[in-house]
């Protein structure tokens, strides 16, 4: 498949979403994407966290749905190590005559060298006196400095994505439905050595293994190559993709990867 990945810039240098993979990927910047469901201005909006990390800082950005075609709200965060400004603070919109604030606290956010926070943070989204989302361990520093009480409906977790830019092997953590267990995914590229035409009698390949099973096997990886896999609890093919099942009838994941051979 052929469609487009949108990757959002978290950093000051970009105020657009970048519609080309390719751009993330020369700048060695990794994205993880989280869209929320909520109740803003008496209308459902999504809501949009991005995490981002290059080889120098961390980057966050919140964007809330503007209906009717108009430009989405988007707060970006840049978390320069050298400075102390910028890693807690607010901004508001005005969204539908309604102010909606986004307050985060990110002074000793912990990363342990991922795109997303591990633990020591808040990120809250404020509408009509009620935190309408929430992430984060310090969820008591946040409701203290908002002053607000949690919204009656909680928050409806949409979809995930995630862009690795790195060498060989990546392997996290993740839900594919909200109530479900963790499952552990790890992306491996290697090369295999190969009788036929390749360079040096090596051919590229790629393993996409969930709870060490190996779900997805790409043996020949072309120049540019990109593809899209789904898979769901009913996952039941032969070839390379081997069976694959997940608790809960609901839980569904959707692949979408790119490969340069160098």
């Amino acid at each position: 498949m052929q469609d487009s990945i949108g990757i959002p810039a978290c950093f000051s240098s970009g105020e657009k979403l970048i519609d080309d993979p390719g751009a993330v990927t020369r700048s060695g910047q990794s994205v993880f994407m989280s869209v929320y469901r909520t109740k803003i201005a008496d209308q459902c909006r999504l809501i949009t966290i991005s995490w981002c990390k290059n080889l120098l800082l961390h980057g966050l950005s919140v964007s809330v749905e503007a209906l009717e075609g108009e430009s989405q709200y988007t707060c970006k965060v840049e978390l320069k190590p050298w400075y102390f400004w910028g890693k807690h603070g607010s901004k508001r919109f005005i969204v539908e005559g309604k102010a909606v604030d986004i307050f985060w606290d990110l002074k000793a956010a912990k990363f342990n060298g991922e795109t997303v926070p591990t633990s020591e943070y808040y990120v809250a989204v404020v509408c009509d006196e009620e935190v309408v989302l929430l992430l984060g361990d310090l969820k008591k520093d946040a409701y203290r400095k908002t002053g607000c009480r949690p919204a009656l409906n909680d928050p409806i977790l949409v979809s995930k994505k995630e862009h690795i830019f790195g060498k060989k092997k990546f392997s996290t953590r993740v839900k594919f439905h909200e109530k479900g267990r963790c499952h552990e995914i790890s992306i491996e590229c290697k090369n295999r050595i190969s009788n036929g035409n390749n360079v040096n009698g090596v051919q590229p390949e790629m393993e996409i293994r969930i709870d060490g099973h190996l779900v997805i096997h790409v043996k020949h990886l072309q120049w540019k190559f990109r593809a899209s896999t789904p898979l769901s609890s009913q996952t039941r093919s032969s070839g390379s993709m081997e069976g694959f099942c997940v608790n809960g009838p609901s839980e569904f994941c959707l692949f979408l990867y790119a490969w340069k051979v160098e």
